[in-house]
């Protein structure tokens, strides 16, 4: 069986465009941070996503690139990457304490080390960063202490345009995480009944994510009842009970490729004004979808969802925008609002992310993946097209 991964050459690709773009701008030097929380441009060059440490891929003008991870991420970075220069530095170690650690059996090195032996293949006058807004100051200052001269240049522009388009794996990545989501999403509600707490309802999603697959749950959103005023609220040891509205996200992390859905509902029998809230939020999907076509506005996606809320009396009870990039975040560019003119393209890959907040009966929202194509989209969640097409059929 073949596996579903993003394989070795794809990554050397990726690295080959943001060589080419970074010579263009005159850079002598890339820079790629990342860490166990950021780890999406980190992930997306070298496939590496450290534990506890830091990490960055360094891509000079010419010849393999070299992985910089701490020391006792450095047989997990081996694992992980196909980059074979492995290097080990202690500005990388644990980044929740504050001492030195005595590291006896690693092969240390420093970032003067590594920048001066880099100067020798060419002189380092200029170096692009990307991730410069996720690492912390103490790398920067680092950074700056072992290349004096050389001016450091914020580079995220560079791989934010290169993943805005996806390719065929990145796409069967996000597929194989939506397919895994909506496994482990199908038992969350299936867990939501009086009596159990949230955390129980959270279990069985995340439990079941686990087993089909899944590497990682970024997260789990959750609220019932007067908490899914909370937006984005953890679960807790509240009972549910009947008739809760619940709000409930579930993120899904395969291969480093992020799926979430959502989808509002209510324990037991809803009452009528709850179901004139969820209504709202499915139909302003619904009439939003035949937008999420190459070619158009991206703005205009937006608006309409704006319109159908104004239309239902919930124009003063939306947060944010409704749509955002997914892919080794899960939420990434594009992420427009009502004035954006850019226009999809083929490619994409969005979740909406379509909210109504602190309405009479309370908050919520619906999300599912889409992959954006010239005649229109392709879901990746089958369980919340079902379930979309099972309340229209109710209307």
């Amino acid at each position: 069986m073949n596996e579903i991964r993003i394989p070795e050459g794809e990554f050397a690709e990726r690295v080959e465009r943001i060589r080419h773009e970074m010579l263009s701008r005159g850079y002598d030097l890339m820079f790629v941070y990342g860490d166990e929380y950021r780890r999406e441009y980190l992930r997306y060059v070298s496939n590496y996503w450290p534990i506890f440490e830091r990490g960055a891929l360094v891509i000079p003008a010419s010849g393999e690139p070299v992985l910089l991870a701490a020391p006792e991420g450095e047989e997990v970075a081996r694992e992980m990457s196909p980059w074979r220069d492995v290097r080990l530095t202690t500005n990388f170690a644990c980044v929740t304490v504050p001492d030195d650690i005595s590291f006896a059996l690693a092969d240390l090195t420093s970032f003067p080390a590594i920048f001066g032996d880099l100067t020798k293949r060419r002189p380092i006058h200029t170096m692009g960063v990307i991730g410069i807004d996720a690492m912390s100051p103490t790398v920067y200052w680092a950074l700056e202490a072992a290349l004096p001269g050389v001016k450091l240049v914020d580079a995220n522009d560079v791989i934010i345009q290169a993943r805005l388009s996806k390719s065929a794996n990145e796409i069967a990545c996000l597929r194989e995480a939506a397919r895994i989501c909506d496994l482990a999403f199908a038992d969350l509600m299936t867990a939501c009944v009086p009596g159990n707490t949230e955390r129980q309802a959270a279990a069985a999603a995340e439990g079941t994510a686990r087993a089909a697959g899944a590497e990682y749950v970024p997260f789990t959103v959750f609220g019932s009842g007067k908490r899914t005023d909370s937006i984005v609220g953890r679960a807790t040891t509240k009972l549910i009970e009947e008739g809760d509205m619940i709000m409930a996200a579930l993120a899904v992390q395969y291969e480093g490729y992020i799926a979430s859905i959502e989808w509002p509902f209510v324990v037991g029998k809803m009452n009528d004004a709850q179901r004139h809230f969820i209504d709202a939020i499915i139909m302003a999907e619904e009439l939003s979808l035949p937008l999420l076509r190459a070619g158009v506005e991206q703005g205009a996606f937006v608006r309409r969802v704006h319109q159908h809320f104004s239309e239902t009396g919930y124009g003063s009870n939306y947060v944010y925008t409704p749509l955002h990039g997914i892919g080794c975040a899960e939420a990434e560019a594009p992420y427009p609002d009502a004035e954006a003119k850019a226009p999809f393209t083929d490619g994409m890959c969005v979740n909406t992310d379509i909210s109504l907040f602190r309405s009479s009966v309370g908050s919520n929202r619906i999300e599912e993946g889409f992959v954006v194509r010239e005649g229109g989209y392709e879901a990746l969640s089958p369980l919340v097209r079902r379930l979309c097409a099972e309340w229209a059929a109710g209307r």
